[in-house]
């Protein structure tokens, strides 16, 4: 959950990892008719943010890398794809990537995908401004069949052992669940894909995570279907279950968010979004209006 950061309310970025050089130039965004003009469209998506993105020997791959080529080709631009790292916090990665930038001079990137869709984060960072939303994420459950029955609710989490990513909002929302009564179930991991590797290993019954995140382990492991149903549950508490994710771009470049939105609209009423995310297991959740 990448609201304020990347997974879960928790990280963003700070170091810079390029994948595909950018041209050299000042550094400054660009309004629309600039980047027209230029015949080019910088696009910054994060690493190591499976299945949405993440830096790969043949070039930058996931739902992120595929739809920052799909709104290119949608303007009629060719695609200059960044890479970065992920920091402390997103407000950081707004800095970094849209409007101050690198002590390098590194020219900024035109638009940032897999952005929280947050009115907080917006107003905040009165320097950027936000796109359209194209996915929500969800927080959800996988679960072994054959060592448990069902899943139906939190209270199912009694006696068996929960694999999640440490400092993740399933984390957040797992420990405190109804008073903190599950803590001695939940199994913490440096990352989701540790602990997705700890649930297919067998050491858990039970895998935390973002609905995209549990969906893409699954298939890669090719075990995806009615031995690890995905389900996702009513939690009640402070932690937010579902969020909306887009892009964001500088607060004086917003006639290329709105273009960006009418692409974005576009790829998601021909069914593109859709092809995307089922090319990495993801059933597309669209986000509320599309």
């Amino acid at each position: 959950m990448r609201a304020l950061s990347r997974r879960g309310f928790a990280s963003a970025l700070a170091g810079l990892t390029v994948a595909g050089a950018f041209a050299s130039g000042p550094v400054f965004a660009r309004p629309f008719d600039e980047v027209m003009a230029s015949g080019v469209l910088r696009v910054a998506i994060y690493d190591d943010n499976r299945p949405f993105s993440e830096a790969a020997q043949a070039g930058p791959r996931g739902i992120d890398a595929d739809l920052a080529r799909a709104i290119a080709e949608r303007l009629k631009l060719k695609l200059d794809l960044r890479v970065v790292d992920a920091g402390e916090n997103v407000d950081g990665d707004f800095r970094l990537n849209l409007w101050r930038g690198d002590l390098a001079g590194t020219p900024l990137a035109d638009l940032m995908l897999h952005v929280p869709h947050d009115r907080i984060l917006a107003t905040r960072n009165e320097q950027i401004f936000l796109t359209n939303p194209y996915f929500e994420q969800r927080l959800a459950f996988a679960y072994h069949r054959g060592r448990i029955e069902g899943f139906e609710g939190v209270r199912d989490l009694e006696g068996n052992a929960v694999a999640v990513e440490g400092t993740s909002a399933s984390d957040s929302l797992l420990m405190n669940a109804e008073g903190g009564r599950f803590r001695g179930q939940v199994r913490h991991f440096r990352s989701f894909d540790e602990a997705a590797k700890a649930y297919l290993a067998g050491e858990t019954p039970i895998l935390a995570g973002t609905r995209a995140g549990i969906e893409a382990a699954l298939a890669a492991a090719g075990v995806a279907g009615e031995d690890n149903p995905v389900v996702e549950v009513p939690i009640p508490g402070l932690v937010r279950t579902r969020w909306e994710i887009g892009g964001a771009v500088r607060s004086d470049s917003r006639d290329l968010a709105y273009a960006v939105g009418d692409a974005l609209a576009a790829l998601a009423q021909e069914g593109r979004l859709k092809t995307i995310c089922a090319t990495y297991g993801v059933t597309y959740a669209p986000p509320q209006g599309y």
